[in-house]
């Protein structure tokens, strides 16, 4: 068992809303992810979803109001909650959900990462 450096596993990767697995843990996924920009509205029927930003800021968009994150700073997503996220340029956040949990929910499109598709650094 080797310990896990975050900020150098985001050196390794340029690509934004593309999550990367970094470990795993009691069925649950550890993913990190760059962002900027508008990612698109969904929603996990049956999976909570937790983000914790290391750098930038990413709002998560709600049907009942934003919630605004900054570095240091963590919100679950409660399962069955639509969501968007919103990054600033350059921001680097994690994830923590069930292996289950589809990128982008029951909707799909050009940046949708499929669950073989997810790359592990």
């Amino acid at each position: 068992m080797d310990k896990i450096n975050v900020n150098e596993k985001f050196e390794l990767f340029s690509e934004t809303w593309t999550p990367k697995i970094i470990a795993e843990s009691n069925g649950q996924l550890v993913k990190i992810a760059k962002g900027v920009g508008e990612l698109l509205w969904h929603k996990h029927e049956n999976e909570d979803e937790l983000f914790l930003v290391f750098k930038g800021q990413l709002t998560l968009q709600l049907r009942t109001g934003n919630i605004v994150l900054n570095p240091g700073e963590m919100f679950v997503v409660p399962k069955g909650t639509d969501h968007c996220p919103l990054a600033t340029p350059d921001t680097h956040f994690m994830m923590v959900e069930p292996s289950s949990t589809a990128h982008t929910g029951e909707f799909k499109n050009e940046v949708t990462i499929e669950f073989e598709e997810q790359e592990w650094i």
